[in-house]
């Protein structure tokens, strides 16, 4: 099992910058890919980016490429989001998400709300 907790959304204006953390325990975090999503009313979940267990590889949504950056540090067992230059349409729940090597296993955190004004 794998317990994830977001933190770090919040109120910005379009230009901003937000850093999202996800703290994981449960589980060696070394053997996790981990990853982020977005959701918005009446819509499907997205994938935003994502993380290999090693680091070495990264993804992102076309909509983020140069703007957000996906990190982790595995001695602290978290995972960030650094989102630059905001826009309205990022405004979103954000999802963190864990996937152990070798398994089809899902986890999701509870989600923090980031709200881009214009």
């Amino acid at each position: 099992q794998v317990q994830l907790v977001e933190s770090g959304g919040g109120l910005v204006q379009a230009g901003d910058s937000l850093r999202l953390s996800c703290a994981a325990s449960g589980r060696a975090f070394g053997s996790l890919h981990m990853g982020w999503y977005r959701q918005t009313p009446g819509k499907e979940r997205e994938f935003v980016a994502s993380i290999s267990w090693n680091g070495d590889s990264t993804r992102y949504v076309d909509s983020v490429k140069g703007r957000f950056t996906i990190s982790r540090d595995n001695a602290k067992n978290m995972v960030a989001l650094q989102m630059n230059s905001l826009k309205p349409d990022d405004t979103a729940i954000y999802y963190c998400h864990a996937s152990p090597r070798f398994s089809a296993l899902e986890y999701w955190g509870q989600g923090t709300q980031v709200t881009v004004s214009s």
